[in-house]
């Protein structure tokens, strides 16, 4: 355990460091796009009868009230310290309402939309990419070029299309948004049965390009465990097939879990498109509004969860790896 201790704490300063480091890049990039926030809310709020006096104290309240009337490292200190407080400011384009409470609602629907379909999309995606390896013949010859037809559509691309045929022209299911605007969101069957009717687009849009990608992937490192030595004595032993492929499915798919690993950790971002082609109300569809109406908390608060999440899955993947692998196993032994 004494290696596996130095291991860990290891792996924990350089995912901290890259926290900081994210929390750098968080604060500075917004400033770098072109524009002034504060005039686009100002010039929202006044007409252009209002005298420029009055406008000028107005623009200068809202510079106080968001601290943009301070030194540049100022703000930057004071930004640090309240994400340590969980305080993730407020919003410019939504004031007076925090970013806490606005991403703290979409988060839990790009989490539902994101989550089951990344599952579904990678354990229907091995299952398949491994019977193509194992069967080959016109199954295989069937999955890969339609698993690989697949992949190659970009996230929006198929969702503009499954958009477009069962929501516009067949009808089937709405364009658009995460519940009809007539309905509360409330705990009933009624908004329950509404919000999967919503849901069903964007969902069976992920799963599919998750299915493509998955299957390639798993049918490669598959057919690359079928060719291995020691499939080969294995048989030689008479070992019966269906153990083998227990076997290869075993180590084919550990880099799988690398790639699911850091799907999950990338879902917010991943959602961005989807959320934005199907106007679902996630985290993605705040980032974007963030960016185009300038509003620094915003982009601040969905960049840094989705940091966050990347690193945590990625940290947590690093400490099941050196538990499990081998190889990480041998190298603490010696280091320790």
């Amino acid at each position: 355990m004494k290696g596996f201790t130095r291991y860990f704490f290891q792996k924990l300063f350089w995912y901290l460091l890259a926290f900081f480091l994210a929390l750098f890049l968080n604060f500075f990039l917004p400033r770098l796009i072109p524009g002034d926030p504060i005039s686009v809310i100002v010039s929202k709020m006044m007409s252009g009868t209002v005298a420029s006096e009055t406008q000028e104290r107005v623009y200068q309240s809202f510079m106080e009230e968001f601290g943009l009337d301070k030194p540049l490292p100022i703000q930057f200190f004071n930004y640090i310290g309240n994400v340590f407080r969980g305080d993730l400011g407020t919003s410019f384009s939504l004031y007076p309402l925090s970013v806490n409470e606005v991403l703290g609602n979409a988060i839990v629907w790009t989490i539902f939309l994101q989550f089951p379909a990344i599952i579904v999309g990678w354990i229907l995606g091995n299952l398949l990419g491994a019977a193509a390896a194992y069967r080959k013949g016109v199954f295989d010859k069937t999955i890969f070029p339609v698993a690989l037809f697949v992949n190659s559509i970009p996230y929006y691309a198929l969702a503009i299309i499954l958009l477009y045929v069962f929501g516009v022209f067949l009808g089937w299911f709405p364009i658009g948004g995460g519940y009809s605007r007539t309905l509360i969101p409330s705990w009933s069957w009624t908004f329950a049965i509404d919000v999967l009717h919503h849901y069903f687009l964007p969902f069976i849009s992920i799963v599919l390009v998750t299915i493509g990608g998955q299957a390639i992937g798993m049918r490669e490192m598959s057919i690359y465990e079928l060719n291995t030595d020691y499939v080969t004595y294995s048989k030689m032993l008479g070992i019966k097939d269906k153990k083998i492929q227990s076997y290869v499915f075993k180590n084919a798919v550990l880099p799988q879990i690398t790639g699911l690993a850091i799907s999950l950790g990338t879902m917010v971002g991943g959602a961005l498109i989807t959320e934005i082609v199907f106007g679902y109300p996630g985290v993605g569809t705040w980032l974007f509004n963030g960016i185009r109406q300038l509003d620094y908390p915003m982009i601040q608060g969905s960049t840094l969860i989705i940091a966050l999440m990347v690193l945590v899955a990625n940290f947590i993947l690093d400490m099941v790896y050196g538990l499990i692998d081998p190889r990480i196993k041998a190298a603490q032994t010696e280091e320790g």
